[in-house]
């Protein structure tokens, strides 16, 4: 179940997190309230129930903060949240409050939450700058973001009811947390991958016969054919490496989804090209990193390549 956490309000959202993290720390979890300098903290003094294990759990002083947004479909990887250039961010304003909490043995631990998405690889990002700027052990820190709030009211189904919580219930939308995901570490690793061979994957129903099946138009097949048909085999390359199979895993539930969206909303258009760009309008228009300029390419040539790997439209033998 996925939520609209963007319509809520920041108190509702801040009545969230204690919620959630009455669950993992403990029923003293105290409210959030304004301190001295203006932040709105929550705080917790004991031993934890749950963090970061039941094993090994926190024990000291925990600091907790909300950094809610009303933007849709926001990443942490924005510049409004965090640029190492620049104090003037959503995180870079906290810094100095958590050093300062820090200095005054007023804190042990670390916890953010925030509905925005965040990427493995921008949490190791904001995880090291937190540590290093504030003097806290990294494993002295969490970092909760949009994928994290949605893993823990699934473990914690009743919080949804405390929270008051309305579900999306949507057959025309689609989810782009996943794909980006997947987009912003292939951008990252495309070096790694820019060398193989040139020869693309063989789909598994020919790109003629299938572009028949979809109602895929003459011109707009050769079109993206002739734009996107080199980076089918880095796409495949990447998506097939050993440490990138969390990744892969991401990648499948992006077409899962799609191809049943894609079932849904067939029928309101009559060619594949307006289904496709369909899809590409709603991910740009949901998901800011996906629409960021060094990744709207990218991401045309990821729905692309479902299309060419028979991932997305109908087969032969459908």
């Amino acid at each position: 179940m996925k939520y609209a956490y963007e319509n809520l309000s920041p108190e509702q959202f801040e009545r969230l997190v204690v919620f959630i993290c009455q669950k993992l720390l403990g029923m003293g979890v105290q409210g959030f309230a304004t301190g001295r300098d203006g932040g709105r903290d929550a705080k917790f003094i004991g031993l934890a129930q749950l963090h970061p294990s039941t094993n090994r759990p926190w024990d000291g002083k925990v600091v907790i903060q909300a950094k809610h947004t009303n933007g849709l479909n926001k990443s942490c990887s924005e510049t409004d949240f965090f640029n190492s250039k620049s104090e003037k961010t959503t995180l870079g304003e906290e810094i100095p409050r958590i050093a300062r909490l820090k200095s005054a043995g007023e804190l042990d631990h670390y916890m953010i939450f925030t509905n925005r998405r965040l990427t493995a690889g921008t949490e190791a990002i904001l995880r090291n700058h937190i540590s290093s700027s504030c003097g806290i052990a990294e494993e002295s820190l969490a970092i909760f973001g949009l994928e994290d709030l949605e893993r823990l009211l699934r473990t914690f189904p009743d919080i949804a009811d405390q929270a008051d919580l309305d579900p999306i219930d949507s057959p025309l939308i689609v989810s782009s947390d996943e794909l980006a995901e997947v987009v912003e570490a292939l951008f990252r690793q495309r070096e790694i991958f820019a060398e193989v061979a040139d020869t693309p994957p063989v789909p598994r129903t020919t790109y003629a016969e299938k572009n028949i099946i979809n109602n895929m138009t003459i011109d707009y097949a050769k079109e993206i054919r002739r734009k996107f048909l080199k980076e089918a085999a880095q796409i495949k390359a990447f998506l097939s490496a050993p440490e990138n199979e969390e990744l892969l895993r991401a990648y499948e539930a992006v077409v899962d989804e799609f191809q049943l969206r894609i079932l849904a909303k067939r029928k309101d258009y009559q060619t594949f090209d307006e289904v496709m760009e369909y899809l590409l309008r709603q991910l740009f228009e949901r998901d800011a990193v996906l629409r960021q300029r060094a990744h709207r390419a990218l991401t045309r040539a990821m729905v692309f390549y479902m299309y060419w790997n028979c991932d997305i439209g109908k087969e032969a033998d459908a």
